[in-house]
């Protein structure tokens, strides 16, 4: 198999799965605990802690591991609203953010609370100012995604924050898709909450973390015990969690040259499909991207056959989203764009770091292949 699917989902790298395994068998003690083998779970978990916080330049008690980022955008998006004064009531956010955002939003629309959408550009990026002018007295949070799970697009998070910050609002960003793969540090964007996933570079699945700035106000979307230090209830997933720590530090010491050498096949798979097929546009193409992504409209094609055709040579790819895989509609970020409907197949190539220059080619000759037929 090729892979070419990593915003779906990364593989296990081999280091951490070997960090995790003790953690199933001779080390699999409850971590709130009070005995030794309990204090020592206990002791790995915060050394996770301080592996995430490290990647994102945060400290380790703004950590919070969760069950993943779709976790973890609903606790920011519900935990500052409940934390927030009564007459703060909308969440401003744009239409390309990922549906555990956009979902929980309509979520809390039934529970009396409002969101703004903001618009952006056709390149698949907003306008700060567009999100300044969507904010209103009865703002509680901002939150932007700070790179599009479809196409790859950067936003502008740290000059949002500083708009919103002028007017008291508190910003979350979700950054699934970019942490580990860009330098993420939250300092520098200078958001209030951010979300994370540990399968997205190579960590295993099940675990993500919400950094929560030191002061911000959050209510904890789980009652229970005093995992967490009181805001996330549950018995520790210590082997997941100890994985995502791992990553972490993986990705923090070799994001320079993976970035480099990933970013160099994508623009390669960039300039041949270009060079080779007519009606094919790449989504995004002018605006900051991962270093990853590949997203194309091709014309005259449809995008459930040629998924279909690519997946029996062995390729794996998506339209999309893989939350959305199931959909017969169009994406709503390519919707939110302004692209145009008609007869076209939408095609995301994601790489990652065990990609080779080889498996480009191979590809290209493949849709080739298959869109001349």
């Amino acid at each position: 198999m090729i892979y070419m699917d990593h915003a779906a989902t990364t593989p296990v790298k081999p280091e951490v799965l070997s960090a995790m395994l003790p953690y199933f068998t001779e080390r699999f003690a409850n971590a709130s605990g009070t005995y030794a083998a309990s204090r020592e779970a206990h002791r790995a978990i915060d050394a996770a802690r301080e592996q995430v916080a490290l990647l994102i330049g945060a400290l380790p008690e703004e950590i919070y591991f969760t069950s993943g980022g779709s976790e973890a955008d609903n606790w920011a998006l519900s935990g500052v609203l409940r934390a927030a004064a009564p007459q703060k009531r909308r969440i401003v956010t744009t239409a390309i953010e990922h549906h555990a955002v956009l979902n929980a939003c309509e979520a809390l629309k039934n529970q009396g609370y409002d969101a703004t959408l903001a618009t952006v550009n056709p390149d698949g990026v907003v306008d700060p100012e567009t999100v300044r002018r969507a904010m209103t007295p009865d703002t509680a949070l901002v939150s932007v995604m700070l790179a599009n799970n479809e196409t790859g697009a950067i936003q502008p998070v740290a000059q949002i924050a500083r708009l919103a910050h002028a007017q008291g609002i508190p910003v979350h960003t979700d950054a699934v898709q970019a942490v580990g793969h860009i330098p993420v540090d939250v300092r520098k964007l200078d958001v209030d909450l951010l979300s994370m996933s540990a399968h997205k570079f190579y960590g295993p699945k099940g675990v993500g973390a919400l950094y929560v700035r030191r002061g911000t106000r959050l209510e904890r979307l789980i009652a229970g015990g005093a995992q967490e230090r009181g805001m996330r209830a549950g018995t520790e997933n210590t082997a997941a969690i100890v994985g995502m720590g791992e990553a972490a530090r993986i990705a923090r010491e070799q994001l320079a040259q993976n970035r480099e050498r990933v970013t160099a096949l994508r623009d390669k798979l960039i300039a041949r499909l270009s060079a080779r097929l007519s009606g094919v546009t790449v989504n995004a193409l002018q605006a900051p991207r991962l270093p990853g992504h590949v997203h194309l409209t091709i014309e005259g094609a449809d995008s459930a056959m040629l998924l279909m055709r690519l997946d029996m040579l062995g390729i794996a790819a998506s339209a999309g989203s893989a939350c959305t895989s199931g959909a017969v509609t169009r994406s709503h970020v390519l919707t939110a764009m302004g692209a145009p409907d008609g007869r076209q197949a939408d095609l995301r190539l994601t790489l990652g770091e065990e990609n080779t220059s080889g498996e480009i080619d191979r590809v290209v000759d493949a849709l080739c292949a298959i869109l001349n037929r």
